[in-house]
C-alpha cells in the first residue's frame, strides 16, 4: 500500500463523498456561526480533508480548522446524506497528529497526561485529595488573594475557582466496590467511575451510585476499568484510546451484569463507540459490540427502572443545558427531562437552542480559551432569557462551563449549575418498587 492509500485510508477519505455540500449543516454548527468561515463549518472541514487525501492540500491547512471544531456533531443531526462526520473528523485528527512535531519536554507532558494520569486511579485520587488540600488548607484563599493564580497556563485560574468543593482523603477511602439494595435486586449494573468524573466529581459518583442503589439496583465497581479514552480520541491518540477501550471492555467483561452505567455524556459517547476502534467482524470488535449492548446513561436506567419517588419539593425554576455527546451521539433525550419533571416544586424553562453546544467539548474551553467563551457567550445569552434559579447538566465538562458562563454574567448571587444526579438526590428519594 503506498503512503497516499495508507493516508486516505486513515483518514477516511471515502466518507467524504457522502458530503453533498448542501449546507444543511451551517446554521447548527457553533464555530461557523462564531467564526463566520467556511473553513470552520462541517462542510468547508469535510472538503479540505478531501483535498489532503488527494495530495491538493497539506495537513498543516487542515490543522486550525480541525483543532478548532468541537466536535458536537450537532451537524450529523441534520445531515440529509448521513455523512459520518464524526469519523472523519477522527481520522483528520489521528493524521494531524501522526504529523506533529513536539519538542521533547512536551512531548513528555503529553505522554504522562494522556498515558499515565487520566488512565489511572490512583492519579486521579491523587488529583482530587491535592484539591482537598489545596481549598481546605487556606492555599486557595491566599493565591487568590494575592493574584497568584493569574500566572497559571492556559486560563486554568478561571477553572479553578469553578471546581467544586472536594471530599477528604478519608471519605474518598471508604468507597467500597460493591453495594447492594436492602431487598433483592432488580438488576445487576456496573458503574463506569471515569476519570475526571472521579478526580473532580467523587461526591457526584458517590450520589450516582446512590441513586442506583436506591432504585433497587446491585452496583459494582469494576477494579481494572480505566479512562474511557475520549480524550485520547479527540486528541488524534487512537491507538491509545483503543487500548484504553480493550482494557474496560475486559473489567466489565469480569463483571458479568446487566448494564453499564455511566453518568457523563461524554464518556457514554465514547463508551458507544467502542465497536468503531476495531474491524468489523475481528475478535475485539464482537466484544466491543456485546459490550456497547450494556452501556446505559444514568437517567435511562432510573427512568426505566421506575424505582424513585422523589419526597422533597425542590421550589426552584431550573433550565436544562444537555450534553452534545449525550444528544448527538448517544441519542439521549427524554429521560433527564422525565427526571426532572418528576422532582416536585421544580419549575422548568426550556432553553430555545437546546442543540447549541456550551464550548466545553472535552478540553477545548483549556486549549481553544477566547473561541470557547466566544460559543459560551451565545449560550449563556439563551440561558439568561429563561432566568433560571440552577443550570441543570449531565455531564462534567459543561457543568465547569456552565459555572464559568455563570460568573462571566456576574450571576453567582442568582444562579448556579449542578449535575443532575445531585439535583435528583436533593429531592430526597425513597424506594418506589416491588421487589420480585
Amino acid at each position: 500500500m503506498t503512503d497516499m492509500q495508507t493516508l486516505q485510508e486513515k483518514i477516511n477519505y471515502d466518507k467524504t463523498f457522502d458530503c453533498v455540500q448542501c449546507g444543511y449543516c451551517l446554521p447548527a454548527c457553533p464555530t461557523y456561526e462564531t467564526m463566520e468561515r467556511e473553513t470552520h463549518s462541517p462542510r468547508g472541514r469535510i472538503n479540505l480533508v478531501k483535498l489532503v487525501a488527494e495530495d491538493k492540500a497539506s495537513i498543516e491547512d487542515l490543522r486550525e480548522p480541525i483543532e478548532k471544531c468541537l466536535g458536537c456533531m450537532a451537524c450529523t443531526t441534520v445531515c440529509p446524506t448521513n455523512v459520518q462526520y464524526g469519523q472523519i473528523l477522527e481520522g483528520a485528527k489521528e493524521v494531524i497528529e501522526d504529523q506533529r512535531s513536539e519538542s521533547g519536554k512536551q512531548s513528555k507532558v503529553e505522554d504522562f497526561l494522556f498515558e499515565s494520569f487520566f488512565s489511572s486511579e490512583k492519579w486521579m485520587r491523587t488529583l482530587g485529595n491535592l484539591t482537598w488540600f489545596y481549598q481546605k488548607s487556606g492555599l486557595q484563599a491566599f493565591a487568590n488573594r494575592l493574584s497568584l493564580t493569574r500566572f497559571a497556563p492556559l486560563h486554568l485560574e478561571k477553572i479553578e475557582r469553578v471546581i467544586p468543593e472536594q471530599p477528604s482523603p478519608k471519605a474518598r477511602a471508604k468507597r467500597v466496590n460493591h453495594y447492594k439494595p436492602d431487598g433483592p435486586a432488580q438488576a445487576k449494573v456496573a458503574f463506569f467511575t471515569g476519570c475526571i468524573m472521579d478526580g473532580v466529581f467523587f461526591e457526584t459518583n458517590q450520589n450516582t451510585i446512590e441513586l442506583l442503589v436506591r432504585s433497587g439496583l446491585e452496583v459494582l465497581l469494576p477494579e481494572q476499568q480505566s479512562c474511557c479514552g475520549a480524550l485520547h480520541a479527540h486528541s488524534g491518540k487512537i491507538d491509545d484510546s483503543r487500548e484504553l477501550a480493550k482494557r474496560n471492555i475486559e473489567a466489565f467483561e469480569k463483571a458479568e451484569v446487566n448494564y453499564i452505567v455511566n453518568n457523563a455524556g461524554g464518556c457514554g459517547a465514547r463508551l458507544i463507540e467502542y465497536h468503531h476502534l476495531f474491524d468489523e467482524g475481528s475478535y475485539w470488535y464482537d466484544r466491543a459490540k456485546r459490550f456497547v449492548s450494556k452501556v446505559k446513561d444514568v437517567s435511562q436506567i432510573l427512568v426505566e427502572v421506575e424505582g424513585l419517588e422523589f419526597t422533597k419539593p425542590i421550589n426552584r425554576t431550573v433550565t436544562y443545558q444537555p450534553s452534545c455527546h449525550m444528544t448527538n451521539v448517544q441519542g439521549i433525550t427524554s429521560p433527564p427531562l422525565e427526571l426532572i419533571k418528576k422532582v416536585p416544586g421544580i419549575t422548568l424553562k426550556e432553553l430555545d437552542r437546546l442543540d447549541f453546544c456550551c464550548g466545553s467539548a472535552g478540553i477545548y474551553n483549556i486549549v481553544n480559551y477566547e473561541d470557547s467563551m466566544d460559543i459560551l457567550d451565545v449560550k449563556m445569552k439563551d440561558v439568561c432569557g429563561t432566568q433560571p434559579e440552577s443550570i441543570i447538566t449531565t455531564n462534567p465538562g459543561c457543568l465547569l462551563q456552565m459555572k464559568l458562563g455563570i460568573e462571566r454574567e456576574g450571576a453567582t448571587e442568582t444562579m448556579d449549575a449542578v449535575h443532575l444526579v445531585d439535583l435528583l438526590l436533593e429531592a430526597e428519594p425513597k424506594v418506589n418498587y416491588k421487589f420480585c
